[in-house]
């Protein structure tokens, strides 16, 4: 490896290489090729070669390898280049990004991107991020078609910002079919390096449904956990809530538009127990209803890495929970105006209104 390709001259050659070493006209770079060839010709191996040029190693390697290829013609001049690298266009990255998609799929990769714009994946990536551009992600929603949207809103968001006084509001729903998931095989426990595990599998080991109302002034939750989900339990539930809340106070129960809700004898029972009122949402807006954020946590804290075995071991998991959140509840507070949810809603409406004219046409 130190003495390389071996270099043999004829003497046209040699007189050629020594003429272009003595030349007073040819660019440095050219002279030092000539030069390396020339020691490589007599015996000087490629470490001191660089040593006397003061170049790297493998510079000689290459323009001795070179030579030994092609002749003189090789070092005349240096390969061909890639050329100019291209210009990341960011305005061009986003526009594709979010007006076009790729003819095979719904959405741009970075790769894909990259590829169809002659650029690198790491450029596609950058420009997304500085745009804050997720292609791989989606969200969804849905525009409620309430035809008393406005007046409804405006209740429900007037209880939570002004509550009436002499009166507790208390958000209500049912999270049905809480299933008791049992694990085919142990999972593995947290540890340094490796997250815990859970198979994909599971065995049903039956289902119930958590009736709870989330009191706005300060976080408690009063639940009760039922078999089924008809008004008979709904009903129960009131009458729980009846239980547990001071006589001398209002009751403003913030609802879903489920049937059982407004069941005949559910009715009748209100109209003998005149300090219930209950204020339902706007169809496809339970997000108004704060009680889905309590379901959300209970789900994500307790639920979904659960194990049980059978439904009263999943109950007391819900009713422990529900205790220890009791302990320290947290008030809550909304800040949204009614006003400003109204004028997302229009524009939501303005853009899917667009869209479906450009399907149309």
């Amino acid at each position: 490896m130190n003495q390389g390709t071996p270099i043999n001259l004829t003497d046209e050659q040699r007189k050629e290489v020594e003429r272009r070493v003595r030349s007073q006209t040819l660019d440095a770079r050219s002279v030092r090729r000539a030069r390396i060839v020339l020691l490589a010709a007599d015996g000087v191996g490629n470490h001191e070669i660089a040593r006397r040029l003061e170049i790297s190693r493998n510079q000689v390697i290459a323009w001795r390898g070179r030579f030994a290829k092609g002749g003189l013609a090789a070092i005349e001049s240096d390969l061909p280049r890639s050329g100019r690298k291209p210009r990341i266009d960011a305005a061009e990255i986003v526009r594709m990004t979010t007006q076009t998609t790729p003819e095979e799929a719904t959405h741009w990769s970075t790769r894909k991107l990259a590829a169809k714009l002659g650029i690198s994946d790491t450029a596609v990536l950058k420009v997304w991020q500085a745009n804050g551009l997720k292609p791989h992600l989606i969200e969804t929603f849905k525009v409620s078609r309430d035809p008393k949207f406005v007046e409804k809103l405006e209740d429900i968001v007037g209880l939570y910002m002004s509550p009436p006084e002499h009166a507790l509001v208390l958000c209500c729903d049912e999270k049905s079919q809480v299933q008791a998931l049992d694990r085919t095989q142990p999972g593995l426990p947290l540890k340094k390096g490796r997250a815990s595990t859970l198979t994909h599998d599971y065995k049903r080991n039956g289902t119930t449904t958590l009736f709870a109302a989330l009191n706005v002034l300060d976080g408690q939750v009063i639940a009760q956990c039922q078999q089924r989900h008809r008004h008979t339990e709904w009903l129960q539930f009131l009458r729980q809530i009846d239980r547990e809340t001071p006589k001398d106070k209002a009751l403003h129960l913030v609802c879903g538009n489920d049937a059982t809700h407004k069941h005949p004898t559910v009715q009748e029972w209100l109209g003998k127990h005149p300090r219930f009122h209950l204020h339902f949402t706007p169809t496809s807006a339970s997000w108004l209803n704060r009680v889905e954020r309590f379901f959300r946590s209970i789900s994500t804290d307790r639920l979904e890495r659960g194990v049980f075995r059978s439904v009263p071991e999943l109950v007391a998991a819900i009713d422990e929970y529900i205790a220890v959140h009791n302990q320290n509840p947290k008030p809550f507070v909304w800040t949204a105006k009614a006003n400003d949810i109204l004028q997302k809603v229009i524009r939501a409406n303005r853009k899917i209104g667009s869209k479906k004219n450009e399907a149309l046409h």
